[in-house]
């Protein structure tokens, strides 16, 4: 029985431990994907128990040099680091661009919204014209693509067109679909968006 126990405690050790990261000493937040109102917008629960553990919000021992606020994106695994202090971050589980899309790079959030309008650039009309009706912006709403939240990413030429943004797309977290943006599920990017300032450091490796 004894070894049996071990073996269970060495699993559930092995699950969270990621890049050489783990949960040991943080808190992992999976019960905070119940449905929610924001805004008058009424989010639905997200079956959280479709979404592998290693997706979930939680605190992480993750060592850096970056100073507190910084968000570090790591497109391989598939994780967005919020930067705490003293050894610690917030890792969110995050979607990323698919191949031909990807990118890497140091940026800063230049702009904030809530419930965005999204606005599809004219190189993704132009692969998918049927989004030409939303070229004037599409409103905010439950099915928008940028979710509840959009954080607008600029470097020294302005403007990249890339954003850390909410998706009513759960499913897409863990994979690489998007045009380059960074998506997180709605409530994670709430989170979020309420940890982070304008001017914050953005690192996506």
């Amino acid at each position: 029985m004894r070894l049996k126990s071990l073996a269970i405690l060495a699993a559930l050790a092995l699950s969270t431990a990621v890049s050489g990261c783990s949960t040991i000493g943080g808190q992992l937040f999976t019960n905070n994907y119940g449905a929610m109102t924001d805004a008058g917008y009424q989010l639905p629960r997200i079956p959280i128990e479709k979404v592998p553990a290693r997706f979930h919000r939680q605190e992480v021992r993750y060592d850096s040099s970056e100073k507190p606020g910084t968000i570090i994106v790591d497109t391989q695994n598939k994780f967005l680091y919020f930067i705490e202090g003293d050894g610690m971050a917030m890792r969110y589980g995050i979607g990323v661009g698919r191949e031909g899309f990807e990118w890497h790079g140091t940026a800063h959030i230049a702009l904030k919204r809530e419930w965005p309008t999204w606005t599809p650039p004219s190189q993704m009309i132009k692969r998918q014209p049927e989004l030409a009706k939303f070229a004037g912006g599409m409103e905010p709403g439950l099915k928008n693509p940028l979710g509840a939240r959009a954080m607008y990413l600029f470097n020294k030429g302005g403007d990249m067109g890339y954003r850390l943004h909410g998706s009513p797309e759960w499913f897409s977290i863990g994979k690489a679909m998007s045009s380059g943006c960074i998506r997180l599920m709605n409530q994670d990017i709430i989170d979020l968006y309420d940890r982070t300032s304008v001017g914050a450091k953005v690192i996506v490796m």
